[in-house]
């Protein structure tokens, strides 16, 4: 079995030939005067001087292989070390020994497999982001318009021991699956730039399908919820001035709708959201700032509120259940391996990064004001904060279109892998302006988000959605997948109690599953009969 070996090497001037006192392992081939260029030695030499680069000179990309056989061969003694005598400094000579479990092995052996994945096709761009753009990215999705609805839709069936400890615990196992699958993210060799791809290199075709359909049914759900939110925040900034019920719900999910369509159309890839992802920020911030002091203005001059968990014991069972989805839905994606396709290299460090960025200084103002809402208005705070707090009229109306405003920036995250599927089956390539792509986005996209947009008025119930969603799809594609992917994948590295560690995971979470799902039918089933469709909530 051969094995490759590769040393970063800085910039060089090679000298026209080579000493003969260079030397190599006795198994490397022999007699040639230009060794850098014989078969395993910097392999891309060739390329980039086909791209005009001089010969005496090796770029810093550019690494040493070194192959050898690792079957002993007679005389040899197991960990014997190789000498490989490579190029450092200006031309000057420099003796390196190496065996297999050196730090210098393990870290070349890892720059060679991070070079050499293989990136599947695909319309979008690839390693294109930092870590921190990246890490953007995931804080605007936990940071959406959806923290306003966590007050009351996880706090309330929870209480404040239940509320505080369920979402500790809640951003620790989601970095926790999180990172177990980012960590798989060039497992074989192959960089799996979509979750469907990666669970059908693990298990197989069926895998891959019932992954996709899951993925898919997780992103429409909270595509879904996201429309709702708008035209939640869109129907609270109306009635600030004009209270007249001429205008209702549905005509404002309605408006949303168009809107999240038309920037869908004019934002081609994920990559390209850059400065809207520093709008998103903004728009965050102002909302969460607002719903804070507002809320903390409120609770210090409001009376005693309740924070009883209200309901029978039976009814406290389900919203309980409820709520619990809730909480891993409002930290997980159900797209990592999409947002990290998009990540420079080396893609697994970056990710974890952005990943601990995402679970530290991204968390904050979810836990702010979360929990400010609730201390505020107690069992009786609303699905959507604002509609609680008391202020000017101006700046309640600001923080609303802000809500607004970042939620269409957001749908587009969630919606991104839905476009990179559709673009890349369709061969949509080239300028984004090109009338033949512009026509694509207009039909495809806008149609995509048109059934989102009717599901959302006819059913309207945002905390029901997310309850549902957390079910369906966050449990199995965050927890039960990652963890015995995981286990598949380094089966053969796993002590048995790391094995039985992952296989209880995956029970756990699946057992939850189920009972969530139990639970959020009932929930829709029981709002389905208190108000009908296209409701006015």
């Amino acid at each position: 079995m051969d094995t490759c070996m590769k040393i970063s090497m800085a910039m060089h001037t090679v000298p026209p030939s080579v000493p003969e006192s260079y030397k190599c392992d006795a198994r490397q081939r022999a007699g040639h005067q230009q060794p850098w260029r014989d078969a395993g030695l910097f392999s891309h030499v060739d390329r980039d001087m086909a791209a005009g680069e001089d010969e005496g000179k090796v770029r810093a990309t550019l690494a040493v292989t070194y192959i050898w056989e690792e079957e002993e061969e007679e005389g040899e003694e197991e960990g014997e070390q190789s000498t490989l005598w490579l190029l450092a400094g200006q031309g000057e000579y420099q003796e390196l020994t190496m065996d297999a479990t050196s730090e210098v092995y393990s870290g070349s052996r890892k720059l060679h497999e991070e070079e050499t994945a293989e990136i599947p096709e695909t319309a979008h761009q690839i390693s294109t982001d930092s870590w921190f753009q990246v890490g953007f990215v995931l804080t605007t999705g936990i940071n959406s318009a959806y923290v306003l609805g966590y007050s009351g839709n996880v706090m309330i069936p929870l209480g404040w021991i239940g509320g505080v400890i369920g979402l500790i615990l809640a951003t620790a196992i989601s970095l926790y699956a999180n990172a177990l699958i980012a960590k798989l993210h060039e497992y074989g060799g192959v960089r799996h730039i979509r979750y469907r791809d990666l669970a059908g290199f693990i298990y197989g075709k069926k895998a891959y399908s019932l992954t996709w359909g899951l993925q898919y049914v997780n992103l429409f759900m909270i595509n879904t919820g996201f429309i709702i939110l708008a035209g939640q925040a869109l129907k609270a900034a109306y009635v600030l001035f004009k209270d007249d019920h001429a205008m209702k719900l549905p005509h404002f999910i309605a408006i949303s709708g168009v809107v999240c369509a038309a920037f869908a159309i004019g934002i081609p890839h994920l990559s390209a959201l850059r400065i809207w992802l520093g709008f998103s920020t903004v728009f965050s911030l102002i909302y969460i700032v607002i719903a804070f002091v507002l809320s903390l203005q409120d609770g210090l001059q409001a009376p005693a509120r309740s924070y009883d968990i209200p309901g029978t014991k039976i009814s406290r069972i389900f919203t309980t259940i409820g709520a619990a989805a809730s909480l891993v839905f409002a930290f997980n994606t159900g797209m990592l391996p999409e947002i990290q396709a998009t990540v420079r290299k080396p893609v697994v460090e970056n990710m974890m990064k952005a990943l601990y960025f995402q679970f530290t200084a991204g968390v904050v103002p979810l836990y702010a004001v979360c929990f400010v809402g609730y201390w505020a208005y107690g069992n009786k705070t609303s699905s959507y904060l604002l509609n609680n707090v008391n202020g000017p009229i101006w700046v309640k109306a600001m923080a609303n279109i802000a809500a607004f405003l970042q939620t269409v920036i957001a749908l587009h995250i969630f919606a991104s892998p839905m476009y990179e599927y559709l673009d890349t089956k369709f061969g949509i390539k080239g300028s984004p302006l090109k009338i033949q792509n512009l026509a694509f986005r207009i039909t495809v996209r806008g149609g995509y988000l048109a059934i989102n947009t009717l599901v959302s008025a006819l059913l309207p119930f945002l905390g029901d959605f997310m309850s549902l969603t957390g079910a369906i799809s966050t449990f199995p594609l965050t927890f039960i997948l990652a963890n015995h992917m995981y286990l598949v994948a380094k089966k053969d590295k796993l002590t048995s109690a790391q094995k039985l560690w992952h296989w209880l995971n995956v029970g756990f979470f699946a057992l939850l599953a189920v009972a969530a799902l139990i639970s959020a039918l009932r929930l829709i089933a029981v709002d389905s009969k208190t108000y009908h469709v296209f409701a006015d909530l």
